[in-house]
């Protein structure tokens, strides 16, 4: 058997162990009652993270050395100019570009080290994306949205739809099921793209700008959605340029030139 084959099925079983053993981890502290615990855990470890792109013969350094800890649960925003670093820091977490070096470590996998062939997979089941502008089918119906993303993950059709509604209820689109992109207004299609993101329980969702391109009231209601995930558990990481959406989060990273402050 190919030396290539062989490592893409040892990685395979490795990313299947590490889901078992994550579930059964979740079933022991559910009985044990020990929330606390499980919200100190570490999900996100990023180290002397680097990205440089080769524009002609110069080297641009888009990421220099970054080094984040986020743990289960927590809320975070990250901020800085145009240019800064910020969709690159996030489309490296996010799988979507490879590091010039360094280590990401999410949920216990290596994001780094994993075969370009299975990274579809680490997606699916790892992150949720939330767009700035929604990045939603025009022809599928908010639930068919929503239960298009588990579709991949080979949900069975049931489970599917069921989550869907019960994930755009929660977000408060119950009346709004069946209504298409452009039948909605754009709170509610970030709405659905946030039960989009949630809908494979991943263990971080990478938010860019989520509140660019709504008003005041909208971009409130949906920090207020980031905050009720985040004290449910789940890690959310901000992309933003609005200080008042930042300020609401529970820890600001400031990226400058590349290089990443922790506030």
């Amino acid at each position: 058997m190919p030396e290539a084959r062989i490592k893409r099925l040892e990685m395979t079983k490795k990313l299947k162990m590490t889901k078992e053993q994550e579930e059964g981890e979740e079933k022991d502290e559910d009985r044990q009652g020990n929330p606390g615990k499980e919200r100190q855990k570490i999900i996100l470890q990023v180290e002397t993270l680097s990205k440089t792109y080769t524009l002609g013969k110069i080297p641009v350094h888009a990421l220099r050395c970054a080094c984040i800890t986020v743990r289960k649960g927590e809320l975070l925003a990250i901020m800085g100019p145009s240019g800064s670093g910020k969709s690159t820091l996030l489309a490296l977490i996010g799988t979507l570009e490879k590091a010039t070096d360094g280590k990401i470590i999410l949920d216990g996998t290596y994001l780094t080290s994993v075969p370009e062939k299975l990274l579809p997979r680490v997606r699916r089941e790892k992150i949720g994306f939330i767009f700035q502008h929604y990045n939603l089918i025009p022809t599928l119906s908010a639930l068919e949205n929503v239960e298009l993303s588990m579709r991949f993950s080979r949900v069975p059709k049931k489970e599917r739809v069921d989550r869907a509604r019960n994930l755009l209820e929660e977000l408060g689109l119950g009346d709004r099921l069946s209504h298409k992109p452009s039948e909605l207004s754009g709170g509610e299609q970030q709405r659905v793209s946030i039960a989009r993101a949630l809908a494979n329980k991943p263990a971080l969702i990478l938010a860019d700008e989520p509140t660019g391109e709504v008003d005041s009231k909208t971009r409130d209601s949906i920090v207020r959605i980031f905050k009720e995930l985040s004290e449910k558990g789940q890690t959310i990481l901000v992309v933003t340029h609005d200080p008042e959406v930042a300020k609401e989060c529970s820890r600001v990273l400031q990226i400058k030139d590349g290089m990443i402050k922790d506030y």
